[in-house]
Formats: structure tokens, C-alpha cells, sequence
């Protein structure tokens, strides 16, 4: 996880956490895996987004080779649009086996969350510039 969702993990909470409804996974350059975040994300009643498209179907090796070619953002929405997740293969200032092999973990209701280091997400934030 990247961003502000990743960022507040970090955080001792109440008035130091960021409010946002968007939620970034940073995935790794593999088709294979992307594929399967898809298909989580289906499984999570999400709604897969290129931009203000759905993204295509089939949603199969062919067209994760593209968007990792592209390093398309998919979006994810819950069918109210209260939660957003970006899917991203992108991290300003990084690589993912850089944020990867330096990781820390959090646990969430038991669920291990593997978030990128609290210096490297400023340090992706202040490369990616405002938004």
C-alpha cells in the first residue's frame, strides 16, 4: 500500500489521520498478477475503471501485458463509489522491488497489510509533486 491510506498507517491516530476514500495498491510489472487483482477485485463487488471507462473485457493476460505496457491506472469502485482503489505500477521516486524489499507490515482485523516505508512515501509524494 502507497499513499495516504499507507501514510496513516504510520500514524498514532485521531487528529493526525488523513481522510480519504482512495485507497493505492502499488502491484508489481506482472501480468499474472494483475490478472488476479481483477479478480479479487470482482470478487469485492468492485467496479474495474480506466478513466471515466470500464475497463475492457476479457480481462485476460493480453490486456494486463497492455496495461502494464502502458502503466495504466485501473480504478476500483464499490457500487456506491465510497471506496476507491487504485491499482497503480507506479510510485514516483521508486521501483516496486524497492518499496517491496522494504516494506513494513500491519496488521488490520488479523489481515496482514504490507505497507512501503513512511520515508519513501514522502519522499514519492514530494517527487510527485501537488496534485
Amino acid at each position: 500500500m502507497i499513499g495516504v491510506w499507507g501514510a496513516n498507517c504510520y500514524a498514532p491516530g485521531g487528529p493526525a489521520l488523513f481522510e480519504t476514500y482512495e485507497c493505492n495498491l502499488f502491484l508489481p510489472l506482472d501480468p499474472s498478477n494483475l490478472v488476479r487483482a481483477w479478480d479479487a477485485s470482482k470478487e469485492a463487488g468492485m467496479s474495474l475503471w480506466v478513466g471515466n471507462e470500464p475497463l475492457d473485457t476479457p480481462r485476460d493476460l493480453e490486456l494486463a501485458r497492455r496495461v502494464v505496457e502502458r502503466r495504466a491506472l485501473i480504478r476500483g469502485t464499490d457500487d456506491h463509489r465510497e471506496l476507491q482503489v487504485d491499482l497503480t505500477l507506479m510510485m514516483a521516486g521508486f521501483d516496486f522491488e524497492t518499496a517491496w524489499a522494504e516494506r513494513r507490515t500491519f496488521l488490520a482485523d488479523n489481515v496482514p497489510i504490507p505497507v512501503a516505508r513512511l520515508p519513501h512515501l514522502v519522499q514519492s509524494k514530494e517527487a510527485a509533486g501537488p496534485d
